[in-house]
This record gives structure tokens, C-alpha cells and sequence, in this order.
């Protein structure tokens, strides 16, 4: 992939972000109430219903059901199931299941995306360290979305935490993207690779990174369902994901609901001014 080869990058007036930020928030309430009932029990289709029912009351529209003809307003993935499952009234969730749940929300012609991966009950050790190892690998991919960095230098952030976190598979078909007025924008932004390389990121740029991390291979499959991608040797899978703004005062994470302030810091960034309080128009 050469990166360097890409369309011209949107990018985002305040006002605009400010509309990206209000999508994010709806995302982040979204993922929090299916998260929070995600218990023993629940299917994935009444999951799916509770993310629906979030948003709505927000006045949001999903960016994910009728995408490409996706059915549903968030993605559950389950155990070996990587990303792009779709609920289901007939998949039930088990104790010691893992389960991903991705959701994405429009406000005003403007997208947010987001995704986070949590046990359901107890789990083992090695599990909560693959979902802690994910995590923070996002979390490094986006302290390095800062203007003047080249898109790889997120790339090999990502890859660098993920590899100093333990011996897991970094999932390669499946990257971030940029992120506005679509939720899928050029270019790609892969989990792994040099630094150095690609575009240089600029302030009102956009984009979501989200690493995928397993315990086994990370070749996958995808299922006859044609969006269902598990993982080949049938290994647990993790999925994080947050949509961040780059700004002058470095980077606002629109879908985490402190704009990164407290994930920034565990990857020894700060996030931008503009988290903490309210964002000019």
C-alpha cells in the first residue's frame, strides 16, 4: 500500500468538529449502555436494541445500519469473532464470553465512530490481558495523531504497544480510516508498519483507530454471512476503537466522554485543551 497516493484529506472547520464531537458522545452512551448489558443470558439482537434505542433518544442517526446493506445499528462480535458481527436474537451470551460491541452515530450530516471489547463475567487472566493489551495500543496509536506526525507514526505506535504487551496477532486486513461527512474516508490507517511514512496529519483532520489483537494467528475468515470476520485458528479476538480530532493543542479523542484526558495519559500524552471544556463554533 502506498500510502502517500491518496485523494486530499477533508478537513474539518471548528463547527464541524464541534458536530463530530456531539456524534461521538451519542457513540460513547451507545456503547456504554450495551456494554452494561451485557450480561449472561442477553442476546445480541436485544443488545443491538438497546444501542438503538440510545440513539435515537438522542436524535442521532446509526452510520452503520443500511451501510452497504449491513442490518443493524451496532456490530457484536463474540469469542473468535474479530469484528462485523451481526446481532443475532438467537446468539446468546455466555459467562466467560468476550464480547466486542461497535457502534457509529451521525448529528448533522457529521460521523462518530467507536468500539470496545469487555468480558462478560469472569474471564481468565490471559483474556484481560489481551483486552488490556488493545486497549492501551489505541490508546498509544492516539497519542501520535498530532499535526506534523506522518500517518504511519500512528501505525507504529499502535504496532510497538501491541508488541511490548505480549506475543498477540495484529489482525493487518482490517485498519482505521478517516472519519467526517463519511464514516469510511481515504486513507486506510493500518496497525502495524515503519513510521515516517504516508501523510503528513494536519490540524482539522479526522480519523478512527482501531487495533484488532488475538491470542493465536491473526489470519482470519470471513463468514458466508459476508461480514462476519473471525479468526482462522479460533482464537479470542479484541477491538478497540475511538474517532479522534488532531487539533492545535494535540489530540481530541471525540468519542471518549473526557476527550481522552485519562486514556492519553496511561500512553504519556495529554489531550487537547478543547476536552475539557466547551469547544468554540
Amino acid at each position: 500500500m502506498r500510502l502517500s497516493r491518496v485523494p486530499s484529506i477533508e478537513i474539518k472547520t471548528p463547527g464541524q468538529f464541534a458536530l463530530m464531537r456531539e456524534a461521538g458522545l451519542v457513540v460513547a452512551r451507545m456503547l456504554h449502555a450495551a456494554a452494561a448489558a451485557a450480561e449472561p443470558g442477553i442476546s445480541t439482537a436485544e443488545l443491538d436494541a438497546i444501542a438503538e434505542r440510545e440513539m435515537r433518544s438522542a436524535g442521532a442517526q446509526s452510520s452503520f445500519k443500511g451501510y452497504h446493506g449491513y442490518p443493524a445499528t451496532i456490530c457484536t462480535s463474540v469469542n473468535d469473532q474479530i469484528v462485523h458481527g451481526i446481532p443475532d436474537p438467537a446468539v446468546r451470551l455466555a459467562a466467560g464470553d468476550v464480547l466486542s460491541i461497535d457502534a457509529g452515530a451521525i448529528v448533522g450530516g457529521w460521523h462518530g465512530d467507536a468500539a470496545v471489547t469487555v468480558p462478560v463475567g469472569a474471564v481468565p487472566d490471559q483474556v484481560t490481558a489481551l483486552l488490556q493489551a488493545c486497549e492501551l495500543a489505541m490508546w498509544h496509536g492516539l497519542a501520535a495523531a498530532v499535526a506534523g506526525h506522518h500517518l504511519t507514526d500512528i501505525s507504529h505506535a499502535v504496532q510497538t504497544s501491541a508488541q511490548a504487551s505480549g506475543e498477540y496477532g495484529i489482525v493487518r486486513e482490517y485498519t482505521g480510516h478517516f472519519i467526517g461527512s463519511a464514516m469510511h474516508m481515504d486513507p486506510a490507517v493500518p496497525n502495524y508498519g515503519r513510521p515516517g511514512r504516508g501523510p503528513v496529519l494536519a490540524e482539522g483532520m479526522a480519523l478512527a483507530i482501531e487495533p484488532m489483537l488475538v491470542l493465536g494467528a491473526p489470519h482470519n475468515a470471513l463468514l458466508d454471512d459476508g461480514w462476519t470476520v473471525v479468526t482462522a485458528d479460533g482464537s479470542l479476538a479484541a477491538h478497540f476503537e475511538h474517532t479522534v480530532a488532531i487539533t492545535a493543542d494535540g489530540p481530541w479523542v471525540l468519542t471518549a466522554e473526557d476527550g481522552g484526558a485519562g486514556g492519553l495519559a496511561r500512553a504519556g500524552a495529554r489531550a487537547a485543551a478543547a476536552s475539557s471544556g466547551a469547544r468554540r463554533t
